[in-house]
C-alpha cells in the first residue's frame, strides 16, 4: 500500500478540503487526487463524498481513517527512528486564527529557529484527541478534558493561559459605543454562538457561563464559518457574539464591528495543554516554559468549575 497515498487521504479527510491537503504535502491537488483514486481502486471502495465545501469521508472511509493514521504513524515512526534529529514539533490548535495559534506564532517569533508542525485536528470529541496524543500522532494539543477521571495517567494535562471574552456588535448594536461591560449588563441580550458541539468543552463552558450569569446564549441554527457570523453581526441592531481577546477576526472596514472586554468580572475561557507524561519532545519545554511569560488575567476573573478545580498535577502524589 503507497502510504504517501494513505498520508494524502488522513490529511484530505482532516482538513476536508483536498486542495488544502495538497499544499500542505507539497504536491498539486491533480497528484493528491490520484492518489486518492490509486487507494480507492486497490481497497474497492470509495473513500470521499464530494460537497460544495470539499471533502467528506463516506462511511467506508470513516472506518478506515483511524487506520490509516496508524499506517501514517508508524511509517513516520520507523523513518523517525533511523534519521537523525527529530521531527518538527507537532501542536494541534483549535484554528489558525484562535488565540492558541497567536500565542504559538508569538512564541515562534522569539525562538525562529524552532522547528514547528502547527495542525488543526478536526475532532469535536476530546477522547479522540487524547487518542492522537498517546499515538503519538500529536506531541501536544491545546485541549481540555473537563472530567479528570476521563484522563489517561499517561497524558498530562497543564494549564497553559485564559482568554478573556469580549463582546462583538456591529454598528447598530445598543452596546456599540461602550468601552467595557459587565455580565450582569448582557442579561437579556441575545448572544449568538452558532456551532456548539454537545459534550464539548466549549459546550460546558457555555453551560456554566449562561446559569452563572443568566446570560441567553444561543446555539441554534447551523455554522456556517466566521465570515457569515461577521456579516450578521454587522448588519444587526440585537445580535452579538463572544471572540476570546487574542483571537484573530477580519471584517471589511464598512462592517465597523467593535470588540468589547467584559469586567467585573471578567470572563476567562481557560485553555489546557495534554501530552505524554513519558519521553516528550525535547521542544516541548520551552513551549509551556513560555505560557508563564504570558500577562496575568485581569482581576477579578470568573473561569468554570473544571479550570477551578485541582488538576491532577497539583494533586497530592500517590504513596
Amino acid at each position: 500500500m503507497d502510504t504517501e497515498a494513505v498520508r494524502t487521504f488522513v490529511r484530505a479527510a482532516e482538513l476536508g478540503q483536498l486542495r488544502h491537503a495538497a499544499d500542505e504535502l507539497g504536491v498539486t491537488q491533480q497528484a493528491a487526487s490520484k492518489r486518492i483514486a490509486a487507494l480507492e481502486r486497490e481497497l474497492d471502495v470509495r473513500l470521499f463524498d464530494r460537497t460544495a465545501r470539499g471533502v467528506e469521508p463516506t462511511l467506508d472511509g470513516q472506518v478506515f481513517l483511524p487506520h490509516a493514521r496508524n499506517i501514517v504513524t508508524g511509517a513516520d515512526r520507523a523513518v523517525t527512528a533511523i534519521r537523525p534529529g527529530s521531527r518538527a514539533l507537532r501542536i494541534d490548535v483549535l484554528g489558525l486564527r484562535s488565540a492558541q495559534a497567536v500565542v504559538l506564532h508569538d512564541y515562534w517569533r522569539s525562538h525562529p529557529g524552532t522547528d514547528l508542525d502547527v495542525v488543526t485536528l478536526r475532532a469535536d470529541d476530546p477522547g479522540v484527541v487524547v487518542a492522537a496524543v498517546r499515538a503519538g500522532e500529536l506531541d501536544a494539543s491545546f485541549r481540555s478534558v473537563t472530567d479528570p477521571a476521563a484522563l489517561p495517567r499517561e497524558v498530562r494535562m497543564v494549564h497553559a493561559f485564559g482568554s478573556p471574552l469580549e463582546l462583538l456588535v456591529g454598528p447598530r448594536h445598543p452596546f456599540a459605543a461602550a468601552r467595557t461591560l459587565t455580565p450582569a449588563q448582557l442579561r437579556g441580550h441575545r448572544i449568538w454562538v452558532p456551532g456548539i458541539v454537545p459534550r464539548s468543552e466549549w459546550s460546558d463552558f457555555y453551560d456554566q457561563l449562561a446559569t452563572e450569569f443568566d446570560l441567553r446564549i444561543d446555539a441554534a441554527g447551523p455554522n456556517f464559518g466566521n465570515e457569515v457570523l461577521l456579516d450578521i453581526l454587522a448588519d444587526s441592531a440585537d445580535v452579538a457574539t463572544f471572540v476570546g481577546s487574542r483571537d484573530r477576526y477580519l471584517w471589511p472596514p464598512g462592517h465597523d464591528l467593535r470588540r468589547i472586554p467584559i469586567v467585573n468580572p471578567a470572563l476567562v475561557y481557560p485553555l489546557s495543554f495534554m501530552h505524554l507524561r513519558a519521553n516528550p519532545h525535547p521542544g516541548l519545554r520551552p513551549v509551556i516554559e513560555h505560557f508563564a511569560t504570558l500577562p496575568p488575567l485581569p482581576e477579578p476573573a470568573w473561569l468554570p468549575s473544571w479550570a477551578r478545580a485541582p488538576r491532577r498535577d497539583e494533586e497530592t502524589p500517590r504513596p
